[in-house]
C-alpha cells in the first residue's frame, strides 16, 4: 500500500515538473525574472540563510537531546526573576527575566542560599545565573 502511494505520487510529481517550464526557458521566452523578495518579507533574517537556520534549530535540538540543555519555566508570582553574572546573591543583576517565560539552562552549580537552596542555574544563550528556588526543570541538569 505505501509503495503504491510512492509510486503515484512520484509519478505525479515527475508528469508535473515535466509540464513546467523552467526558469532558463522562461527567460528565452521573453517572460519577466521572478523579483526578488523584499527583505522585510522575507522569511529569515537578512544575516542567515535558509540552510544556516536550519542547521542552527537542528543543532539546537541535537543540544537538548544529548542532555547538554534543559529547559526550565520561572516560578515567580508577578515578580521578574534577577539574573545575576554569577551564582549567588551578592553578585551584580545583569536582567531580568519575566514570571512563566521558558529559559534554556546549561548547567546547575552551588552558590549562596536562596531560601535554603544552594542551587543555581546557568542561562545556556547568557552569561547569567538564577536561582534554582525560583525556576522550575522537567528534565534532570548535569553540573557545571
Amino acid at each position: 500500500m505505501i509503495r503504491r502511494t510512492l509510486k503515484s505520487g512520484l509519478l505525479a510529481t515527475a508528469a508535473v515538473l515535466a509540464f513546467l517550464p523552467t526558469a532558463a526557458s522562461a527567460a528565452e521566452a521573453g517572460h519577466c525574472a521572478p523579483r526578488p523578495v523584499p527583505a522585510a518579507v522575507a522569511q529569515y533574517p537578512s544575516h542567515l540563510s535558509a540552510a544556516t537556520h536550519r542547521a542552527h534549530h537542528i543543532t539546537r535540538r541535537a543540544f537538548y537531546r544529548r542532555g547538554l540543555l534543559t529547559t526550565g519555566r520561572v516560578a515567580t508570582h508577578r515578580v521578574a526573576l534577577n539574573v545575576r553574572s554569577g551564582p549567588g546573591t551578592g553578585y551584580r543583576v545583569v536582567g531580568h527575566r519575566h514570571a512563566n517565560r521558558r529559559l534554556a539552562l546549561a548547567c546547575k552549580t552551588y552558590g549562596s542560599p536562596v531560601y535554603g537552596n544552594h542551587t543555581w542555574y546557568r542561562l545556556a544563550h547568557h552569561k547569567g545565573y538564577v536561582s534554582a528556588h525560583y525556576v522550575r526543570v522537567g528534565a534532570a541538569l548535569r553540573w557545571c
